[in-house]
């Protein structure tokens, strides 16, 4: 008996999610609770199991297509067969999930990986009329280069005509997916929806230990927006909600893209205790292991990139907060003290702010507060 697996509802009112990678192949032989899928899903990945076991009859969506919740996946088992009343419906979806009109369900079943239907859907090519050479008739990339090469011999040498103009003489594309496509929709929506604003002052670092200064910023951030309540809320239609946990995020850099985990509780933990903590959710983000509900809930955004910040930046507001603090580079540069000309480690603080909820007299008054506590080593 055949098995479908569909898109689960993953929780958190999410209603869609991206297929990530295959962790198997078409004809391949596996068992329950083998590794099947990742889904991309809020910036972090889901290994989702296999819930039967069986022979992968056929993969109906491609890596990097976003799907909703509900849609049939993968088929597993059943003798190579499809059920009779799903097999119509989710190869339509499928062909409409790489851009193809539904039509007539052809009665060749085409035995080819994702990443072969990837490779045909870029060079125009049919694969119902490729001969597979592969493993039970399975079409191969060689089989879709070949197939375009007799396809450019036949018309003396030319590309053929069905191959899109997008892909002649335009360099390599690589489709929007995973983190990065994540990132994209999150940028574009703060860009549309927030009003920006930056403010922008130097800041000694004399006393702070540059390796403690991501949970430095976070200890006095927290205690600053106990006083300015505007930059730790939100914009809820008609209504600003102040809220009264102080939950930050942490701009990280990984291979795959940027995140934002969140660390719980910046008002009551210790420097020590934060240090521990943002170095567990670094070491998490680099493995890409950051669980969902780490990456979400945030009321304000720290970020610093160390030594490639640049003087300073004007950070992008993580929406739906109202503001966010980056860090530029620190460095020994010339100050003056006491009528004198000093050196000193000098970074500058940066305050992007949503204008339509905080006021900027009053972001400028938290920027000096903040400095002012990192001046004065208030918590180190």
């Amino acid at each position: 008996m055949a098995y479908e697996l569909k898109l689960p509802d993953l929780g958190e009112g999410l209603t869609e999610g991206e297929i990530a990678r295959w962790l198997v192949a078409e004809g391949q032989e596996i068992a329950e609770d083998d590794p099947l899928v990742e889904i991309q899903t809020d910036k972090t990945t889901v290994e989702i199991p296999s819930p039967a076991a069986g022979v992968v009859s056929r993969i109906l969506v491609e890596e990097g297509r976003v799907v909703p919740v509900g849609t049939v996946l993968v088929v597993i088992g059943g003798g190579g067969e499809e059920p009779q009343d799903v097999a119509p419906s989710a190869r339509a979806a499928a062909d409409m999930s790489r851009g193809q009109s539904p039509g007539p369900v052809s009665d060749r079943r085409v035995r080819a990986t994702p990443l072969v239907r990837r490779l045909a859907d870029e060079l125009g090519v049919d694969l119902a009329a490729v001969q597979g050479t592969g493993p039970q008739g399975r079409v191969t990339e060689a089989d879709v280069r070949g197939a375009v090469a007799s396809t450019a011999a036949m018309s003396g040498g030319q590309s053929p005509g069905h191959v899109p103009k997008r892909h002649v003489g335009e360099g390599r594309r690589e489709r929007l997916h995973g983190v990065r496509r994540l990132i994209a929709e999150h940028m574009t929506r703060a860009h549309r929806e927030v009003p920006p604003v930056t403010w922008v002052e130097e800041c000694d670092f004399s006393r702070v230990d540059l390796k403690l200064l991501v949970p430095v910023l976070l200890k006095v951030c927290a205690g600053a927006l106990l006083e300015f309540p505007e930059l730790n809320a939100r914009l809820d239609g008609d209504e600003i909600v102040y809220l009264d946990r102080y939950d930050l995020g942490v701009a990280m850099q990984t291979d795959k893209g940027l995140v934002v985990p969140v660390v719980r509780g910046c008002d009551t933990r210790s420097i020590e205790e934060l240090r521990a903590e943002v170095d567990r959710l670094a070491g998490a983000a680099r493995a890409g292991k950051l669980a969902p509900e780490e990456l979400r809930g945030s009321t304000f955004s720290i970020t610093s990139a160390g030594k490639l910040a640049g003087l300073f930046q004007t950070p992008i507001v993580n929406h739906p907060e109202v503001a966010i603090l980056s860090v530029g580079r620190v460095a020994e540069r010339p100050v003056v003290r006491d009528g004198r000309v000093t050196v000193a480690p000098v970074g500058h603080v940066a305050i992007t702010f949503d204008h339509r909820v905080v006021d900027g007299a009053r972001a400028a008054a938290f920027g000096l507060a903040v400095i002012a506590r990192i001046e004065n080593a208030e918590t180190v």
